[in-house]
């Protein structure tokens, strides 16, 4: 992974919505780890700027995230090609295809997308991508059933190219028991989102910081599908609506969504279909998928704790500290030599 990528330790900063922005893409990257900007919640020419940010913060390589149905897709990954020089990756969950994963590999960029099951894996591979990321039940946002040890081995026995380990990894421990299972490095959000450059606003990262294991929750009351948040008001509202509550929320956040982006109405239904990747879920939590970005930003980046949501990955529960990124990245490969030194001793 190090080798490929061009980082110097087995670590990826994962690409959150709104955290992953040039402030910890470049604090990551430059302590060592692997950054992803997510660029999948910025519009074109928010995503030329912030690219061009990172290139002017550090010299190392980085990656970006892009979900091909977002609005303006095309444009990022030309974006993306062009930048080629320094952005060594690209991560996605659903949508590129095999001709758009061969332009990637023809300009020397890595695609690694993220799954979370065994069949997603098998099937990126199929189309063509060069690594995988596999995230466990623990992982934050949207997240499955499996948790990540047993689901990483089933993913290690079932394809053949590197595997990256995810969901409830912060530590230099879980590098070790990744490697032991046959991963090339870990993945870590939460963890880092929880770090001095990262861009959550104060007042989120000492609800994050406060938050225990019983705090954490998974619901589906967003857009049907099992995601894991920090229990908010506006989370306990949502669970508390019926039929009628979903389509006033949903309307109401597609509603500023549509003032900040400037899309139309068909944009944001068909970007919503697109964010669910189905069609057999209702339209109202289709909707609330499309703007769940904004409800994101409201909490975690403004701070306001009453109208957002903050997904955080299960390992969340655990963590009381906000070291930063060099830090961090120092503290995790002294506990993971460490355990290692324990693992080879001999009487």
């Amino acid at each position: 992974m190090t080798e490929r990528l061009g980082c110097t330790v087995p670590v990826i900063q994962t690409a959150m919505g709104w955290v992953a922005e040039p402030s910890l893409v470049i604090g990551s990257s430059n302590a060592g780890a692997f950054g992803f900007l997510g660029a999948a919640v910025m519009t074109p020419d928010e995503c030329r700027a912030k690219i061009l940010a990172v290139r002017q913060g550090t010299d190392r390589p980085f990656g970006v995230n892009f979900h091909s149905f977002q609005p303006g897709a095309d444009a990022i990954v030309d974006l993306i090609v062009a930048n080629s020089a320094q952005v060594r990756a690209v991560s996605f969950g659903r949508g590129p295809n095999a001709k758009m994963i061969g332009r990637f590999r023809d300009a020397g960029i890595l695609c690694i997308p993220t799954v979370g099951a065994v069949k997603h894996a098998q099937k990126m591979v199929d189309l063509g991508v060069d690594m995988v990321t596999v995230q466990g039940g623990e992982g934050g946002g949207h997240t499955g059933s499996v948790p990540s040890t047993v689901l990483l081995p089933q993913v290690l026995d079932a394809v053949q190219v590197p595997v990256i380990a995810a969901g409830g990894f912060g530590d230099g421990r879980g590098l070790v028991a990744a490697l032991a299972y046959g991963a090339v490095g870990i993945a870590m959000g939460t963890r880092f989102m929880l770090t001095r450059e990262s861009p959550v606003a104060d007042a989120a990262k000492a609800t994050y910081l406060k938050a225990g294991t019983d705090q954490i929750l998974v619901t589906t009351r967003l857009d049907g599908i099992p995601q894991r948040m920090v229990r908010t008001p506006l989370l306990d509202r949502l669970e508390r609506s019926g039929p009628l509550g979903m389509w006033l929320r949903a309307f109401e956040a597609g509603r500023a969504m549509k003032r900040q982006t400037g899309a139309s109405w068909l944009d944001f239904i068909k970007s919503a279909r697109g964010m669910t990747g189905h069609g057999d879920v209702p339209l109202r939590q289709a909707m609330m998928a499309a703007t769940m970005p904004m409800l994101i930003q409201k909490a975690v980046i403004e701070g306001d704790m009453q109208n957002g949501v903050m997904a955080t990955g299960i390992v969340g529960g655990r963590i009381a500290d906000m070291p930063t990124c060099a830090e961090l990245i120092d503290r995790v490969m002294l506990e993971a030599r460490a355990r290692l030194a324990a693992l080879c001793q001999h009487d």
